[in-house]
């Protein structure tokens, strides 16, 4: 190391609290810690992790506001793309990752550490999301791990803690949870299993309204910017505000089943009533907004990008190439979309558009037409089927 500051991503849990008390005690550093933001903290959570990172031994804490930077950055895109990894999980986790990331190593340059520091253990998708955005941005930071390195066992890592006076209540809750703006996810004991589901109890938002009710949401070129009829001056207030009308009736949940970065199969529950409702209501409206084609190959750069972004691969710049297409495809995509909230599911009503590719000047489907003849039909399927009719004359296959 050039010093012995350290930078360590900080998350206020039991692996990050270890990392403090031994960095600082046993390894003599100079410990800043940093929490990353990106909208699944509360000012009263922040003010706590603050007391205790300090109380550990902690030179200083700092919060980063990456909440703007991530939207505007990445969940922007992952809602022109439609991401949903495996058809199934907003990757709620897997983007935040690496804008705390980003972050650290920015903030371990801004004060001239010699090092950044993480809490992951060798198990997961995150070392790897940490380590890789640390080795691209780092400058040549020293990348120390504890909890990696040292392979404590949870109860090894309290028993450390509580040596060192801090007999605070370090009994593991029964469900691991991470919460963001772009969902929650939901850990226990059921998802180490194949088979199992996760229990209504396990899920932090509750079922509290059962009454449906029908929300409008107004988007401009692919991006959320009202709902139901009021405007925001930043879409992460937007999606704020549905997520408060969506939570109450339990919308958004499900177990991901998914392949980590490092080749073993995970899973993973999680909740996102806002991302599962923005994503799908936005498909609708490229429904009737996009031509043929570009839904095809929107789909194609969609799951790309999803999957490069689960992959830690965010800092590659081909997502900047994606992005840029995405981007593009998003100039018409601009209208109202009813959406209809009951307990559990949610049910995309319709559209508006001045837009709207489905225009009755065109012809109705499946009654009748106004841009061509039954005769040019005719002609039309003759040639359609010409390539074919020749591969079955030839092959006998007619």
């Amino acid at each position: 190391m050039s010093n012995h500051k350290v930078v360590l991503a900080y998350s206020g849990g039991l692996d990050t609290s270890f990392c403090i008390l031994h960095l600082t005690r046993d390894k003599g550093l100079e410990v800043h810690a940093l929490t990353v933001d990106t909208g699944g903290f509360s000012a009263e959570q922040l003010k706590t992790m603050e007391e205790r990172a300090l109380a550990l031994g902690a030179k200083s804490f700092r919060v980063a506001n990456a909440l703007q930077d991530y939207y505007d950055q990445c969940i922007r895109y992952m809602v022109f793309g439609n991401v949903l990894r495996n058809n199934t999980y907003p990757l709620s986790v897997s983007a935040e990752r690496m804008f705390q990331a980003i972050e650290t190593a920015k903030y371990a340059q801004e004060i001239g550490a010699g090092a950044v520091a993480h809490g992951s253990t060798g198990a997961g998708n995150d070392q790897v999301r940490f380590d890789l955005a640390f080795n691209v941005l780092g400058q040549n930071l020293e990348i120390i791990t504890p909890i990696r390195d040292l392979q404590l066992s949870r109860q090894a890592e309290i028993d450390y803690l509580i040596e060192g006076g801090f007999n605070w209540n370090w009994e593991k809750a029964k469900y691991s949870i991470n919460q963001g703006i772009w969902g929650t996810s939901v850990g226990g004991a059921e998802t180490l299993t194949s088979q199992k589901a996760l229990p209504e109890e396990a899920y932090p938002t509750q079922l509290s309204e059962k009454e449906p009710s029908v929300v409008e949401l107004q988007f401009e070129k692919g991006e959320l910017q009202a709902v139901n009829g009021q405007t925001f001056a930043h879409p992460t207030e937007a999606i704020q505000a549905l997520s408060k009308l969506a939570g109450p009736y339990a919308i958004g949940r499900d177990i991901h089943v998914g392949d980590t970065i490092i080749g073993i199969k995970g899973r993973v529950g999680f909740e996102a009533a806002a991302p599962l409702i923005i994503i799908k209501a936005h498909h609708l409206l490229e429904k009737h907004t996009l031509t043929k084609w570009q839904q095809y190959w929107k789909d194609q750069m969609g799951n790309w990008y999803g999957m490069m972004l689960h992959e830690a691969q965010f800092l590659d710049p081909v997502m900047r190439n994606i992005e840029t297409f995405l981007l593009d495809t998003q100039e018409y995509v601009s209208g109202k979309v009813w959406v209809k909230l009951m307990p559990y599911r949610f049910e995309l009503q319709g559209i508006e558009s001045p837009n709207d590719l489905m225009n009755s000047a065109f012809g109705h489907y499946g009654e009748m037409n106004k841009g061509w003849t039954g005769e040019e039909v005719k002609g039309f399927t003759k040639i359609l089927g010409n390539q074919t009719k020749i591969f079955h004359s030839i092959h006998g296959k007619g």
